[in-house]
């Protein structure tokens, strides 16, 4: 992507639906900021509005950094980057901006995980939590909802490039790595074989299993995507996650795919 002095933000807030970890006591809430565009084009994307409709506008990076300080001073958690990848180069000037002017706040890297791996290199010590979501276990399934080759070989390298700066995510320090899995309907297979992937990795991983999901853009164009998840698919991926030894993590609970469905033609996207 051409380097702009520029960065596109559909909404940026107090946010409060990531992990317990990250959105601080009740008061708090991660201090998010929602950037427009992505390098997904996921059939089932919540975010659409922002992440392929194009809303949203554009920002300095003085502005981005004003924007965090100012999070800062609502008392936010953190300082939650969603979707962060394609403005890598920016935020990562933003947030040295930032840090000149006294920002002490935790940066958070919440991505589809679809990125370089030299690009996280490039944002080496200005990340204190990664938080990527990994999607799919299967090359084919990557490219059919979300039209990118090679997703797991991507994905996998970003993740390993995450733990070797940062570490599996510590609760005592707040820092380090946290991988997110939704599990889709009709692709109990693909979140099987895809813990089986980040098990291989290291099965001490904080993993956030998601049950968030919901039909939503373009996911009606795929007969198993046009639904919710069931109980029984959900419990069968949380079972494995089990057997594979993975005790440190989350796992949301059914109501999440009701009440995490932003709106970002709202000024509150996430407002009941």
């Amino acid at each position: 992507m051409e380097k702009t002095e520029t960065v596109k933000i559909a909404w940026w807030g107090k946010h409060f639906g990531e992990e317990p970890p990250l959105v601080g006591d009740k008061s708090q809430g991660a201090g998010g900021i929602f950037f427009s565009g992505c390098n997904l084009k996921c059939a089932y994307c919540q975010n659409y509005q922002i992440s392929q409709e194009g809303l949203g506008k554009d920002y300095s990076l003085e502005q981005l950094a004003d924007i965090m300080i100012e999070l800062e001073k609502m008392n936010a958690a953190n300082i939650d980057l969603v979707t962060p990848t394609i403005w890598w180069h920016q935020i990562k000037q933003a947030i040295v901006i930032a840090r000149a002017k006294n920002l002490s706040l935790p940066i958070i890297w919440n991505s589809n995980a679809y990125e370089a791996t030299a690009i996280l290199k490039a944002m080496e010590g200005l990340v204190d939590v990664y938080l990527p979501d990994f999607k799919y276990a299967d090359s084919e399934l990557g490219y059919k909802y979300s039209g990118v080759y090679n997703y797991p070989v991507v994905a996998l390298a970003a993740i390993r490039e995450m733990l070797r700066q940062n570490g599996n995510f510590n609760p005592d320090t707040g820092k380090g790595v946290i991988v997110r899995h939704l599990v889709l309907p009709g692709n109990i297979n693909n979140s099987l074989r895809a813990l089986d992937m980040l098990a291989n990795i290291d099965s001490n991983l904080h993993i956030s299993l998601m049950n968030q999901y919901y039909p939503v853009h373009k996911a009606g164009l795929f007969d198993e995507l046009n639904s919710r998840v069931r109980e029984e698919d959900f419990n069968i991926v949380y079972e494995h996650l089990l057997e594979l030894g993975f005790t440190n993590g989350w796992v949301q609970d059914e109501s999440s795919a009701d009440t995490l469905q932003p709106d970002f033609t709202k000024a509150d996207p996430f407002a009941e």
